[in-house]
């Protein structure tokens, strides 16, 4: 179960048991992880589990008959949700909790229907109700009972089944029985029952001698048993999945009676299986029990056949009411044990695996009886065949052919050219999946894998190349799994091989990554200083400003020019102007179902002007099916990090132009430097702190965990490893330059801006100053200077730095550049502590020890040591508080 299924589960259940405060989901989430471990419901502890709850049950009867219930439907996860029931027994806690919110539901439910109004019709309670009036009512109940609980008749069944194929295969419509086949009851085997009663015999068997009532008997029962009336035993109407009683004329001697109700149920096993086997037999409920009808109806021709040769003997009067059942009893465990599977798969609702695994169980259950097992194992095999079909073309050959919908894996209508457009799109998750109920019990454990080799073979044959297992063979049913789990594995191990040579050589996938790393993650340092110097101009106007094919244009050229020029995809790479500066869209992603998403995705775009910088970003063209892998998911995660790390380069060369421009007032000899000198050391605290942070960022966090990916690729044995290793990457990456965290994500933005607005005002200042030296340096000498001219510019140029040195001593203390300067510092200063003290709680307690390389780097002299320690004991204080 992934991480956000777990989230997901843990939000609705406290949000069903209204539990507030604590932890919130994220406490529980985390112990479920630590703490959850694998188990397999074995027979015994499901039994003692059973045993439990019907001891803990107030009404153990009527529990253990809706076990019973449910197991004779197939229902999955029972057994599992039983021993999870009754470990919550014992815990007298947590029981107390349940039955508290229990009762606090029920109160709540009964105040909020309180306001609605139900009018019942009662008898008047002055009077007592007769006996006759009771009956009358015990009746009108049972019959709304029954009607409510009945099934659906047959050709509504049928009729759902079809319209439910046909809207999903659309071209291939079912084929369907005439309706002649239905109409003509005569045809179905079964008993023909009238609703009006039979006409009373002339004579009552009762009256008869005991040879002649054991004769009628012994002809009526052969007319029974093959679904025929007789004269003095007759069926009774049955009422959906009820089973078949008769009526016995009741004047006949007690003995014959006896011994005839013996023999009864053989016809009603009969009436049982006959049935099932002209309803199952339909096209509309699938291979599987079309097979397994087609099984019982070779089963059903032996019964008949020792049916026909007891009317043999009859004929020659051989043939007593003891000699009856002594020949019928071995039959008996036969037509009981197919009755019970045809009762079990009609109660179920029983179609393809789902009816294999009820087999199968049955055939298990039965080990201590070898008959009964091997009469289970005969049908089982022959219902398997069907489907052990469309499972060898699914994994031999990534073929799924399943017109009744009972294959374990289903598919869906998706195209793959929507992976490089939609960011949610999971082709590779929903083209193909796995129906929980149609698995069978016998290949539970390798469902995943069946998944995964049909869908490997299946990504090589829509690129065009036809695939088939050189190990194929045909798989068939047996109690020993290891022949299954065999011949699976070598299936999987071919489809694994093929589709990982195939993108790894063919297609080249490793080169297709290092391609996304040398222009995402910033690989090729001479191919961004080109670029950044070729477009500086263009990506400082608003973005709506910009025109992209001068971009793409600039592109080009950087590309030809740098070392890039040797990357033979380097035409995939795009430009992208993105709608949203990078940490508004982290915190977008960030905030996905949290308090936050509204004020986050209502927040209007238009209130601060995006410029080229901000909206930046790359693109890739990745085509199929190499986009498996590198997908939308994939790639914005790449934009994030390329645009998170371009910004930082963007500040970084805003932070070294001040540099080289701050190298002009070294000539100056200021009368007050102090605020220079506090200007200077300002901005080199925060080149130190961009420079430090990209090199933690490209060299502790990118480049480890590239290698590390690398070498993982090369020991991948499938491509879902591939798939996991990618992702792990990319999730690392992420997380280690702090862009899953909203909280250290906001500091950073802060201290970015911080930065940003520094440098705006010194280019400001320098800008002023080189204007003043301008119109202070305007000379007016016409060809090459004499002695005295050399003098004069000389002195002229003293003058000129003195007139300079006044002008911004005048210049800082008339426009308070010295407080700027100091609030930039304090702002800097706070933010940066702020940060390095997150980071200290993070690496600490979330165990991110990656993170704590930022503090050692940024701290390396003990600078900020001395506070941090402050922060964390008043921090401590207030805890202990």
């Amino acid at each position: 179960m992934s991480e956000f299924r777990i989230h997901h589960d843990v939000n609705e259940l406290l949000s069903l048991l209204h539990v507030r405060g604590g932890d919130g989901a994220e406490g529980y989430i985390d112990l479920l992880q630590k703490h959850r471990t694998p188990y397999v419901t074995t027979t015994v502890s499901a039994h003692s589990a059973k045993v439990k709850l019907a001891e803990f049950s107030k009404t153990p009867e009527d529990f253990l008959r809706k076990y019973e219930e449910l197991k004779s439907k197939n229902v999955r996860n029972l057994d599992p949700l039983v021993y999870l029931l009754s470990k919550l027994c014992e815990d007298k806690e947590t029981l107390q909790f349940l039955q508290q919110n229990a009762k606090e539901r029920s109160e709540s439910s009964a105040n909020a229907t309180s306001t609605t109004t139900t009018s019942y019709t009662l008898p008047q309670t002055s009077t007592k109700m007769s006996m006759q009036e009771l009956d009358e009512l015990r009746k009108k109940l049972g019959n709304v009972t029954a009607s409510s609980n009945a099934p659906l008749p047959a050709e509504v069944t049928r009729k759902m089944l079809r319209d439910k194929h046909n809207k999903k295969n659309p071209t291939q419509p079912n084929p369907v029985f005439p309706n002649w086949v239905y109409d003509r009851p005569a045809l179905l085997g079964d008993f023909i029952t009238s609703p009006t009663p039979p006409a009373d015999a002339a004579v009552a068997i009762g009256t008869m001698p005991l040879p002649a009532q054991e004769q009628a008997l012994v002809e009526d029962l052969l007319f029974v048993l093959v679904g025929v009336d007789g004269r003095d035993i007759t069926a009774q109407p049955v009422l959906g999945r009820q089973n078949r009683s008769f009526i016995v004329d009741s004047t006949l001697d007690m003995s014959i009676k006896e011994l005839v109700n013996r023999i009864l149920p053989v016809a009603s096993y009969y009436s049982t299986i006959t049935r099932f086997i002209e309803e199952k037999s339909s096209f509309e409920y699938g291979q599987v029990n079309h097979a397994l009808t087609a099984a019982m109806r070779t089963l059903m021709k032996e019964y008949l056949i020792l049916v026909t040769q007891l009317e043999h003997l009859q004929r020659q009067g051989l043939l007593s009411l003891q000699k009856l059942w002594f020949y019928i009893q071995p039959t008996m465990r036969t037509m009981e044990i197919l009755a019970s599977l045809a009762s079990s798969v009609d109660k179920g609702e029983c179609m393809g695996g789902s009816t294999l695994s009820l087999l199968h169980d049955r055939t298990f259950n039965f080990t201590g009886d070898s008959q009964a097992q091997e009469l289970c194992l005969y049908l089982t095999k022959a219902a398997s065949v069907p489907y052990f079909e469309i499972l060898e073309k699914w994994i031999y050959r990534g073929i799924i052919k399943d017109p009744y919908s009972e294959f374990m894996v289903e598919e869906h209508e998706l195209q793959k050219e929507k992976i490089q457009e939609d960011y949610n799109d999971k082709y590779w998750d929903q083209r193909y999946t796995i129906v929980q109920h149609r698995i069978p019990s016998f290949l539970q454990k390798m469902a995943d894998k069946i998944l995964s080799t049909g869908k490997y073979l299946n990504v090589v044959r829509e690129c065009g190349r036809d695939v088939t297992c050189p190990d194929a063979k045909e798989v068939l049913y047996t109690l020993k799994e290891r022949a299954y789990v065999e011949q699976i594995e070598k299936a999987y191990n071919y489809a694994s091989k093929v589709l990982l040579a195939f993108l790894m050589e063919e297609k080249e996938l490793v080169s297709r990554l290092r391609s996304i790393k040398h222009y995402f993650l910033m690989d090729k340092g001479d191919f961004f200083v080109h670029f950044m110097d070729l477009t500086e101009e263009e990506l400082k106007k608003p973005v709506d400003d910009i025109v992209p094919p001068r971009l793409e244009a600039l592109l080009e050229l950087a590309l030809r020019m740098s070392t890039a020029n040797t990357d033979p995809f380097k035409d995939d790479l795009k430009i992208d102007l993105m709608p949203h500066d990078v940490i508004t869209q982290l915190l977008r992603v960030l905030a996905i179902e949290t308090k936050q998403e509204k004020s986050i995705i209502n927040a209007d775009p238009t209130d601060v002007a995006l410029s080229g910088l901000e909206a930046f970003s790359f693109d890739y063209i990745v085509k199929w099916p190499l986009s498996l892998i590198i997908n939308r998911k994939a790639l914005t995660r790449y934009q994030m990090l390329f645009r998170h790390m371009f910004y930082c380069k963007h500040v970084e060369r805003l932070l070294c132009n001040v540099w080289i421009s701050n190298k002009d007032f070294k000539q100056y000899s200021l009368r007050s430097p102090k605020w220079f000198a506090a200007a200077f050391a300002l901005r080199q605290r925060m080149l130190n702190f961009v420079q430090n942070i990209q090199y933690y960022m490209m060299f502790e966090v990118m480049e480890p965990t590239w290698h590390i990916m690398e070498n993982n690729l090369k020991t991948a044995s499938n491509i879902d490893d591939v798939l996991c290793h990618h992702t792990s990457f990319l999730d690392n990456c992420l997380k280690d330059c702090m862009l899953t965290n909203p909280e250290l994500l906001r500091i950073f933005s802060k201290l970015m801006s911080v930065c940003v607005k520094f440098t705006d005002c010194m280019q400001r200042f320098t800008q002023s100053m080189r204007l003043e030296r301008l119109s202070l340096e305007q000379g007016t000498m016409d060809g090459p200077p004499t002695q005295s001219e050399r003098a004069e510019e000389a002195e002229k140029k003293r003058l000129t730095t003195k007139f300079l040195a006044e002008y911004v001593d005048a210049l800082q203390s008339d426009a308070g550049f010295e407080a700027t300067i100091s609030s930039f510092d304090s702002n800097f200063s706070m933010l940066l502590l702020d940060l390095l003290d997150k980071l200290s709680i993070y690496s600490t307690n979330d165990c991110e020890h990656s993170m704590i390389s930022i503090i050692y780097r940024l701290d390396f002299n003990g600078f900020y040591t001395e506070r941090l320690e402050r922060m964390a004991i008043e921090r401590s204080q207030k805890a202990a508080a």
